[in-house]
């Protein structure tokens, strides 16, 4: 099968089928005489667990790691099993991450004392960092009207 099939049957663009082989994701395909790439149902299948890897969350990455194995028939359950295992602790960090901003932007917000049609300066907040690991910046707990002198 030529690109654009291995494209359509991998629900994929021609461009990704190519960056996918740049990037060793799938195996250089041989060549026909007339120079056209010639994909396999290898191929296909090389796609298919490329884009459900990263329909889980899998970074390609992640997956380059895991493709050698994957194509010796080495990759079986406990590995698989150990591969979801990381990924979801992963998911479970960031949303605890994730939760902590979250709290402390409605502490920010329920801090903020001046009204709504005020400015606020940058010498009334700073953006330290709060440790949440998140990047999150915290205002300081008071916001007043800034002096006009």
């Amino acid at each position: 099968m030529n690109i654009s099939q291995l494209a359509k049957a991998s629900n994929v663009s021609t461009d990704t089928v190519r960056y996918y082989e740049k990037q060793g994701l799938i195996a250089s395909p041989a060549r026909q005489t007339n120079g056209y790439r010639a994909y396999t149902a290898m191929h296909v299948e090389a796609m298919r667990f490329v884009r459900g890897a990263q329909s889980l969350g899998f970074s390609l990455t992640e997956i380059r790691a895991i493709l050698p194995q994957f194509a010796r028939g080495q990759f079986g359950r406990a590995h698989i099993e150990q591969q979801l295992n990381a990924k979801m602790a992963e998911i479970d960090a960031h949303i605890t991450q994730l939760q902590t901003l979250k709290k402390e932007l409605k502490a920010t917000f329920a801090s903020l004392t001046c009204t709504p049609d005020q400015v606020v300066s940058t010498s009334q907040g700073t953006a330290t960092d709060s440790g949440s690991g998140a990047g999150a910046a915290r205002a300081r707990r008071s916001f007043t009207k800034p002096s006009t002198q």
